[in-house]
């Protein structure tokens, strides 16, 4: 693949972080799924759009996206590898004939001009090495007046599978882990700097309304403990610990999170904010 801009993303996502993605899929959309309407409902998907979804991942948004564009089409496009071979398995398999994938770094992939009539995606746009050059190209990419719907993970403290890895502080070096407006899934945590962000790129009327949503994280405390700590911020979080207190973190973790089973079912808040606007008619470069 050419034209790679974020390259530490570009390893970690066609390495360990896109193989549990890939595994882990049906977790990942459980946990996530809830987030799917107000994303599509924002997007106002017509029959007959073309929607680029960016960092789509196994592909869950892009199919439904498909769906309602009717006789239009839907593009997803990620870093990962893994993750784009399940997404267009599931989509053969579900008989979807207008949504396609491209492997590819949005930052810098040389996506069709004027192309696309909405950009959507769910918490695929935190990662960019230079946020404002990749918004730019998402924004070259829609035609004069195109849409964006874009879920950004919002501010860290409300998200209660972050409040329970904070809990492991005396045993896990956590107190930067998290931090709202620094680089990677917080990177855009703060509502201006999102906002300006994403103005910065070419986007006129951008707004950001939040979103609290739950999703089910395991079947019980001992699953989604697990779950936690094989994910990429909790393996961050344990590199170089000793399997004692590996064996400690993991039961600490899990007794956090004994309160919140529910009828065998283990569900967590996670927030978002919900950033919306539209393309002016000439890009920051045009």
């Amino acid at each position: 693949m050419q034209n790679v801009a974020n390259t530490d993303q570009f390893q970690a996502w066609n390495g360990y972080e896109g193989t549990h993605w890939a595994e882990q899929q049906d977790r990942w959309n459980a946990i996530n799924a809830n987030f799917d309407l107000p994303l599509l409902d924002a997007a106002a998907i017509q029959d007959g759009d073309r929607v680029l979804d960016v960092g789509c991942g196994g592909g869950a948004t892009t199919r439904l996206a498909a769906a309602t564009a009717g006789r239009g089409s839907a593009l997803g496009i990620d870093l990962s590898a893994p993750v784009l071979e399940l997404a267009r398995a599931r989509t053969a398999e579900a008989g979807i004939t207008n949504a396609s994938y491209v492997q590819g770094d949005a930052q810098v992939h040389p996506l069709d001009a004027d192309s696309y009539d909405v950009a959507i995606s769910r918490f695929g746009v935190m990662f960019f090495a230079d946020p404002v050059a990749a918004f730019g190209n998402v924004a070259k990419a829609l035609r004069p007046g195109g849409r964006i719907a874009l879920l950004a993970a919002a501010e860290p403290a409300e998200n209660e599978w972050l409040t329970a890895l904070h809990s492991l502080g005396a045993l896990l070096p956590t107190h930067d882990f998290g931090r709202s407006g620094g680089p990677g899934m917080f990177s855009l945590a703060d509502r201006d700097t999102a906002v300006s962000t994403l103005t910065a790129a070419g986007f006129q009327d951008v707004r950001a309304e939040h979103v609290k949503v739950y999703g089910i994280w395991g079947r019980s405390a001992e699953e989604a403990a697990d779950f936690l700590l094989h994910s990429g911020p909790g393996r961050h979080l344990l590199a170089g610990l000793g399997p004692g207190t590996r064996e400690s973190v993991r039961e600490v973790l899990t007794e956090q999170l004994r309160p919140y089973e529910n009828a065998g079912a283990l569900p967590l808040r996670s927030t978002g904010w919900l950033l919306t606007g539209t393309r002016g008619e000439r890009t920051p470069s045009a």
